[in-house]
């Protein structure tokens, strides 16, 4: 349709912009510009917040037009989720190992020892349920933990903030960042006009930014991989007495990432790569891990801190506020069915114990809102709750009743409460185990508004980028171009470069100069920008990287003739580690080794790229070697380990491959010849670090270069 006036695909003409208190900028209703209504056609005043009590209240059930917003999203898609539709999961249990029960009175938290039943689903946010794992993205997390009074759903992602800082942006960010509705693409991936429109219009997404062109948003799998439940909650005790409480899931394998060129052919090669990774890992009995961590603190700290703690763009670094392990999550049994499992588990950030509460952060009070609706409309019935994935372990008792799919209703002829029908009259509430939320006094008007302590959109944002190593910083400043690349409409691109100055100006020049972009003018920026908040240490994946090879895969190619010795002695080595080898060989028949033996391959060489591996170890006999340099699998196969930073061991013989592939002459101290048990072992504890990184300056220049 072609509006009046106007050319089309022309770009919009510009409306004057009008910001609100957190510097969210929105256009007012003018000449040709429609004015936004409800579904009703009520003229809308504020689309940028949520009504609440007070600036820094809770959100308020009145509000009608968030209602109508969040239903109509929520029910946007059946029966595929909107968000984190790609999705996998797997049985386990919680372990309690540092009681809690100085600070709160929830049941999970009081007894050391005790394992709790969990059902834990990772995902991708953007991609439909048939994309590829390893898009950059987000990962959510999410955790329901089977508690002895309730369900508790610890519903989260792999990156500790968020884009938005109020929920009605929800159905805004995530309709941005979806394939266009003109034309239903791209699919699983940001690097398009729409999102970065959207980015270059929401500064408060900023922070979130600079966590997702990192490499968190392609993690080598679930196991190398942190989750944040994002908010701040609190925990009460008996007395009611409240504390604030962040959590995280720190992964026992510590953290690993691939790299972007990696994750592209991986996609190729394997779009299954994370799932299969879970699978594998728990049906060979190396079960994936987890810690739990809290951090503790009080109305006090939350005064003095730099930040507002219900503002969900923020975090609070571990240095401020360290994190207190208290428990062990173990991933220890696949599940028997997709569907009735994974597909039908049901999360509500509301389901919380006895003894966990919720603050008044604006984000958190509409999912507690929108997830319940989300899953009746997905799963067809208020009764969800009765399928096995979904129900509580726990004692139920209660009047609901009836409905589609219900599966068991109260028994007895008192479906009401109260009722004077004694013991048979049903259950009663138990004013001393039963929830009560913390008796918060509040304070304010009514209003529509973002509070003056959630302007601040670049500080935690610059300070995320000076906590990364120089090749963490490198590979943001890789993906920022890479994305802003594919976005047609160059205004887009150099809006997004002006809120870039404020973070970090070597940032927004090598983005610029990647564009060929003149660097623009800072954009304008609602508080000052605190240049001076320390590095975290804890933000950078490199210096949490893992101590061993343990969980990590060597891919072992090997010919006809290759020397026995030297592949037991590599064997014997990863055992040690106990991580994980594949062979791989020019036929999925396998090859015979030097000392007569018969080995068979787990891949073939052009099914089994070296990007489905964290090293890679090349062992041939003269004759093989001369015949994999004919094949352009096989030199792919050490051109890209040798591209992506990976640790390569060889036997002497397979220079020849080497020399094929063009990297005879490029060789360095990533790569290790292997003649000896010595040299062998030396090669596999090289490969404790992530990557030979001093490689990536000859093989990756910047992204500017």
């Amino acid at each position: 349709m072609t509006i009046k006036g106007k050319k089309p695909g022309a770009a919009p003409k510009k409306a004057p912009d009008a910001a609100g208190a957190g510097g969210e900028t929105h256009q007012v209703a003018g000449g040709d510009v429609a004015t936004l209504t409800t579904a009703q056609g009520a003229p809308v005043a504020d689309d940028q917040n949520t009504l609440r009590y007070g600036a820094r209240g809770p959100a308020l059930m009145e509000d009608f037009h968030f209602r109508e917003k969040i239903f109509h999203f929520d029910h946007e898609r059946i029966p595929e989720r909107v968000v984190h539709a790609r999705g996998y999961g797997a049985h386990g249990y919680f372990e309690l190992t540092d009681s809690l029960a100085d600070v709160t009175r929830a049941d999970i938290f009081q007894r050391v020892g005790e394992r709790t039943p969990a059902f834990v689903r990772f995902s991708t946010v953007a991609g439909a349920k048939g994309s590829f794992d390893l898009a950059r993205d987000v990962r959510g997390f999410a955790v329901k933990l089977y508690t002895q009074e309730g369900n508790w759903d610890l519903v989260g992602n792999n990156i500790p903030v968020f884009f938005i800082q109020d929920a009605i942006k929800f159905p805004d960010m995530v309709h941005a960042v979806k394939p266009a509705p003109d034309r239903d693409f791209p699919q699983a991936q940001s690097a398009h006009d729409n999102f970065w429109d959207f980015i270059s219009l929401t500064p408060e997404s900023l922070h979130m930014i600079m966590w997702v062109m990192s490499d968190r948003a392609i993690p080598r799998s679930f196991r190398f991989m942190e989750g944040f439940a994002v908010h701040t909650f609190r925990l009460l005790d008996a007395q009611g007495r409240s504390i604030f409480v962040k959590f995280h899931w720190k992964p026992k394998l510590r953290l690993q990432s691939v790299v972007w060129n990696e994750a592209v052919k991986i996609n190729g090669a394997d779009p299954d790569f994370h799932r299969r990774d879970l699978w594998n890992a728990i049906t060979s009995g190396d079960f994936p891990e987890w810690e739990l961590g809290v951090q503790l603190f009080d109305e006090a700290f939350a005064e003095k801190f730099a930040f507002d703690v219900l503002d969900p763009t923020k975090l609070i670094p571990e240095e401020d506020v360290p994190v207190r392990i208290v428990g062990r999550l173990v991933l220890n049994r696949v599940v028997d069915n997709f569907f009735a499992e994974t597909e039908q588990v049901a999360f509500c950030t509301q389901n919380v114990p006895p003894g966990i509460d919720f603050s008044n952060d604006p984000l958190l009070q509409g999912r507690n809102f929108s997830y319940l609706d989300t899953q009746i409309k997905r799963l067809g019935s208020p009764n969800f709750t009765h399928i096995p994935i979904n129900a509580p372990k726990c004692p139920m008792a209660h009047f609901q009743q009836d409905g589609h799919m219900a599966m068991r209703n109260p028994i007895g002829r008192a479906n009401y409460e109260p009722n004077s029908w004694g013991e048979a009259g049903g259950p009663r509430e138990d004013p001393v185990r039963g929830f009560r939320s913390f008796a918060a006094e509040e304070t304010g008007p009514k209003v529509r508004l973002r509070p003056e302590s959630f302007a601040d959109h670049y500080s935690q944002a610059r300070q995320f980028v000076i906590s990364q190593t120089p090749i963490e910083q490198k590979h943001i400043g890789d993906a920022i171009t890479f994305e802003l690349s594919k976005v047609e409409r160059a205004d887009i691109r150099a809006r997004v470069v002006s809120h870039l100055r404020h973070i970090d100006e070597h940032l927004a020049a090598t983005v610029a100069d990647g564009l060929g972009l003149p660097l623009p003018e800072p954009a304008k920026a609602a508080r000052p920008v605190i240049a001076d908040l320390p590095p975290s240490n804890a933000l950078s994946i490199v210096r949490n990287g893992p101590h061993s090879f343990a969980g990590r895969k060597f891919g072992i190619l090997l010919t006809d003739g290759a020397d026995a010795g030297l592949f037991d002695a590599l064997v014997t080595a990863a055992e040690k580690e106990k991580a994980i080898y594949e062979i791989v060989a020019p036929k999925i028949g396998g090859v015979t080794l030097s000392d007569g033996r018969a080995l068979p391959a787990q891949q073939k060489i052009d099914g089994g790229p070296s990007v489905l591996f964290d090293a890679v170890a090349v062992i041939t006999s003269a004759d093989g070697a001369t015949l994999l340099a004919g094949d352009a699998a096989a030199r792919d196969f050490v051109t890209d380990a040798f591209a992506h930073c990976k640790f390569i061991g060889y036997a002497a013989e397979a220079i020849a491959l080497f020399a094929k592939a063009g990297l005879a002459d490029d060789l360095d101290d990533g790569c290790m010849v292997l003649k000896t048990d010595a040299d062998v072992d030396g090669f596999v504890t090289a490969c404790h670090a992530l990557r030979f990184w001093d490689r990536e300056a000859k093989v990756a220049p910047d992204a500017g270069a």
